[in-house]
């Protein structure tokens, strides 16, 4: 028999490509997670790691193994809810982590409304970088993620995730004021030959930036939009800010950009087979309620 608990540290060691990083995740010391591993071969009677020194890659058999692995995980998470639907009172905390400007538009808001609606459901709040919360939530460390997309940007993890749409943004430029292109109804972004400032490196947002403009010159870096706006009013350079992550500074404006702005898709995002949890599922129809796009959120998935 496959002990289900050690596909998931073989899934582990594929998400953070380290036995340290796996088991920082799963809160195992390194040598614990090498043992479950070397059980887990001797289980399945196949390699499924290449060893290096103390470096480990998968072999195609265990790439197929953390195939199998999401398949159990996500009957797993599809029985828990279900039990869970067994009990007719809707009660208990759902762990969320989102980025600020959406914990503003649509966590804020959806707390207000279960507070009123579902007395029982509370949900525990982490402000963290939109393209760090999927990580935390397929570590288990929250149960739901509000997270973010852009247009030039491929998706990943479809076979682990289940997603509910919220709303679509586009990215505006950020300019000082006195800036000669401030007063314009629109800004041709290859207009733009000052300074930027922009998230760090593994940021989405400054991989659309390094995209849309040829070779912008970075002077500083902050994945905070109120401070990158600040600096921008200070007259250090400008930037590119998705439209509802911007907020009014006396010495700064955001002017749209001329034809397609690149868009920020920003969704809710479940563990595969979690989503017919009833904690789960009231706190979704509260977000997609109270996404500005609500009329057309859940095209792809409804709660």
């Amino acid at each position: 028999m496959i002990d289900p608990r050690r596909l998931r540290v073989l899934r582990a060691l594929a998400d953070h490509g380290t036995v340290t990083a796996a088991g920082l995740a799963l809160h195992l010391t390194p040598s614990a997670v090498s043992q479950q591993l070397a059980a887990l071969e001797a289980e399945c009677g196949q390699q499924l790691l290449r060893r290096w020194g103390r470096r480990v890659s998968l072999t195609p058999a265990g790439e197929l193994m953390v195939v199998h692995a999401n398949a159990v995980a996500a009957e797993l998470e599809r029985a828990q809810a279900t039990l869970a639907a067994l009990d007719s009172g809707v009660q208990g905390q759902v762990r969320l982590a989102s980025f600020a400007s959406a914990i503003t538009m649509v966590v804020a808001p959806a707390i207000a409304a279960l507070r009123a609606g579902s007395p029982g459901v509370s949900v525990l709040v982490q402000d963290v970088e939109g393209h760090a919360s999927i990580t935390l939530l397929l570590d288990g460390e929250v149960d739901l993620a509000i997270t973010e997309e852009y247009r030039l940007s491929p998706r990943t993890d479809e076979s682990r995730l289940t997603r509910f749409p919220l709303y679509v943004e586009p990215f505006d430029v950020v300019l000082p004021t006195a800036h000669r292109l401030a007063k314009s109804s629109e800004v041709d972004i290859d207009e733009l030959a000052d300074d930027w400032i922009a998230p760090k490196p593994g940021n989405p947002c400054r991989d659309v930036l390094m995209i849309v403009c040829a070779n912008p010159g970075i002077r500083h870096v902050s994945d905070d939009f109120h401070a990158i706006t600040t600096l921008v009013a200070a007259g250090e350079g400008v930037a590119l800010v998705p439209r509802n992550a911007f907020t009014a500074v006396p010495g700064a404006v955001a002017v749209p950009l001329r034809g397609e702005p690149p868009l920020r898709r920003v969704f809710a995002a479940v563990r595969r087979g979690s989503a017919d949890h009833p904690l789960l599922k009231a706190v979704l129809a509260e977000l997609v309620e109270a996404s500005p796009d609500h009329a057309h959120a859940g095209e792809e998935n409804r709660p």
